[in-house]
């Protein structure tokens, strides 16, 4: 059998895969040319034609340098050729070419000999133009250049989705090199992914032609085994210049440390989320139960799956005390709250429930040492040390508690208690953040459950004494000369509920409160002597005086129909200012030395006992010399005349800012009262003394 007909018989039984126009090769137009040993053109390729613009025709038989050849590089050009012909080699290079047109132009040669059955000798010439082939190998060169030197991770796959190239990020982002990826499909690769999803989406891309861009994946490689990671996984199907589909790009850029920076932020969100929640949830009254159980309704389930908030019995006797520096800790359970009403609630203890824990409990050595107690992943060992007893302790273990939480409730340098949390759904064990989290929340209801405690204490103590009918002497405070009167009704039988008072809530401020309670007798007394009791309490508070009002009208609303008007102001030396509000109450008369006295502008309120109405405060400038008159109505109303026509009265009576606070009291009820008036009066004038520290 002939070489040739061998040749014919092997491609019979390959497998040919013709290719479809617009290749590499079809691009570079690659030229065939052969001369024989006289330097003849033999053969003339038609790409050869395409080139140089001869026709096979016009070429065959012509001496290739004649035709060719510009008439400076004739010599040159018979040396290269004699030099190939002898066998000195190939000759490579590029050569100015004339074409049929009269141009020249740059040809990239690969010149070789060639010899036939009976030893003739040819030369074949294969060109390409020199413009073109540069742009190939640079197009080429970027290429590879950018695959090998791009931080983003890049791979090419073929057809059947398996990978023919990766580059050395990706090989880094993947921890395997390339070699292990070549040949396999991501599932084979890296089994660790989504692969499944993966391939789909790398299938739809192969099918449509439509890019996949910015397809965000978390997971695990061989890498880092340990931990997630995110990704940016674009996908482009890739087509040669014909439109024949030749395979898939990928490109991924690792996007771990931004996920997880939005993770954080989105917590971050999260936290100062709840944090808000509990500033408008926490506190809303003064009651201990109720501050409490809004307390563990915040956490749970933002923070926590179970939350149980218990003080130490020993603060709330009407004495201060001090968590213990070491032993046991008794306890009572306040509020609890869950996600559900599993095992885990059945294992807390019941509110109003007092418990003694030893010295090894957890929620005993956060109260003992003021410190928050973490344990973020529950064992075994450490249920006896969370649980009151061994039924808790297993209904614990049923319910799934794997990290627990304990922070103190520290208000004002004193433990009170403890907040105690606990999951059981949430998957994520509590962490250092959780800890700060709930240490915020904690020292915010602290404050609250601290106000509300004292508050219970000393109206506890308040309502021992029923018939506190006349107020103490107010002390003398910084910045201001007080003077006071009351004078009760007319008949002895009609003892009514006016009162006055200055209290000092905190530093060098002074409360000034003047107040009626509705009705006579000694329901009216007594119901006096407890809110004024309350006032000093919350004036100890130093809360702004709307709020004030807003807490003694909850007093009164708890109050058998009581209805009470006041008024309460609260001044700072050191600015010269005083903060009022109304409730349902006449308003304060403003002297000032040089001006006429005015009854202040200020949103009167309602009542205090009517509730669901909004108290406003008010910020008054006072400068040296300037009086506030705080009175109750009884100074001022009178059946025979208008209540104009004696608030007119009253700042006539108050023209002279000369006159002793003393005397301008003594004239007043002089002026202004009848014997036989069947209602009491309060009475107090304040004056600033001094010059004012107010900044400008």
């Amino acid at each position: 059998m002939s070489t040739s007909d061998a040749f014919r018989a092997g491609l019979s039984q390959a497998s040919v895969v013709p290719s479809e126009p617009g290749g590499l090769l079809d691009v570079l137009g690659v030229a065939a040319v052969v001369l024989n040993a006289d330097g003849r053109i033999v053969l003339w390729s038609p790409q050869a034609e395409d080139l140089f613009g001869w026709s096979a025709e016009e070429a065959l038989g012509r001496l290739a340098a004649k035709l060719l050849v510009a008439e400076e590089h004739y010599d040159l050009v018979l040396e290269l050729f004699a030099r190939v012909m002898a066998g000195g080699g190939a000759w490579a290079g590029v050569f100015p070419v004339r074409h049929k047109d009269g141009s020249t132009r740059l040809v990239e040669f690969r010149n070789m000999r060639l010899l036939d059955e009976s030893g003739g000798i040819y030369a074949l010439g294969i060109a390409t133009d020199e413009v073109t082939l540069r742009g190939v190998e640079r197009d080429l060169a970027l290429s590879v250049r950018l695959v090998a030197q791009s931080p983003i991770g890049l791979a090419v796959f073929d057809t059947d989705l398996r990978y023919v190239l990766v580059n050395p990020s990706l090989e880094r982002i993947n921890g395997m090199p390339a070699e292990k990826h070549i040949g396999r499909t991501v599932p084979e690769a890296l089994p660790f992914l989504d692969a499944p999803a993966i391939e789909a989406a790398m299938r739809q891309v192969l099918g449509t032609g439509t890019p996949l861009l910015d397809h965000f994946t978390v997971g695990r490689t061989p890498a880092d085994l340990e931990t997630d990671h995110a990704w940016l996984v674009s996908f482009f199907r890739l087509e040669d210049l014909a439109g024949r589909v030749i395979g898939l790009a990928a490109s991924v850029v690792d996007v771990t440390e931004r996920h997880n920076a939005a993770i954080g932020a989105a917590e971050a969100r999260r936290r100062l989320a709840v944090i808000a929640h509990a500033s408008v949830r926490i506190g809303t009254t003064l009651d201990l139960d109720q501050t409490a159980r809004e307390l563990a309704d915040v956490v749970v389930p933002d923070l926590a799956d179970i939350a149980a908030v218990d003080v130490l019995d020993s603060v709330l006797e009407p004495r201060i005390t001090t968590a213990p520096v070491a032993g046991p800790a008794v306890f009572r359970a306040l509020a609890v709250a869950a996600a559900d009403s599993g095992d885990a609630v059945q294992a807390a203890d019941p509110p109003g429930e007092i418990a003694r824990y030893d010295a090894d409990r957890l929620v005993t050595r956060s109260v003992t040492t003021a410190q928050p107690v973490l344990v973020a992943h529950v064992g075994e060992q450490d249920l006896p040390r969370i649980a009151r007893d061994e039924r808790a302790a297993a209904l614990l273990a049923r319910a799934g508690l794997h990290s627990y939480l304990a922070v103190p409730l520290i208000a004002r340098g004193e433990v009170l208690g403890a907040l105690d949390l606990k999951r059981t759904r949430n998957p994520r064990p509590f962490d250092e953040d959780d800890v700060i989290l709930a240490g915020e929340l904690a020292a915010r209801a602290a404050v609250c459950i601290d106000n509300a405690r004292w508050y219970q204490s000393q109206r506890n103590a308040s309502l021992t004494l029923q018939r506190h009918l006349l107020p103490h002497r107010p002390p003398q405070p910084v910045g201001l000369e007080v003077a006071y009167r009351y004078q009760p009704a007319a008949a002895a039988h009609e003892a009514g509920g006016d009162w006055f008072d200055a209290v000092s809530p905190a530093g060098d401020k002074t409360a000034l409160v003047v107040g009626d309670v509705m009705g006579h007798g000694i329901n009216a007394a007594a119901t006096m002597g407890q809110l004024r009791t309350a006032t000093r309490t919350l004036a100890g508070l130093d809360l702004d005086p709307a709020e004030v009002l807003h807490h003694l009208d909850r007093i009164a609303g708890g109050m058998d129909e009581t209805i009470a008007t006041c008024v309460y102001a609260v001044f700072d030396p050191h600015h010269g200012q005083c903060r009022i509000a109304l409730a349902g109450h006449l308003p304060p008369v403003l002297v000032r030395p040089g001006h006429p006295p005015v009854l202040l502008d200020l949103p009167a309120g309602a009542p205090l006992g009517v509730g669901g109405v909004p108290f406003e405060a008010t910020t008054v400038d006072l400068n040296a010399g300037d009086r506030l008159v705080l009175y109750t109505d009884g100074l001022v109303e009178t059946r025979g005349q208008a209540i104009d026509t004696r608030l007119d009265l009253l700042l006539s009576l108050l023209t002279d800012p000369r006159l002793p606070l003393e005397d301008t009291c003594d004239r007043l009820l002089t002026a202004l009262r009848h014997p036989d008036d069947h209602d009491d009066v309060a009475l107090l004038i304040a004056e600033v003394l001094g010059r004012s520290s107010r900044p400008e």
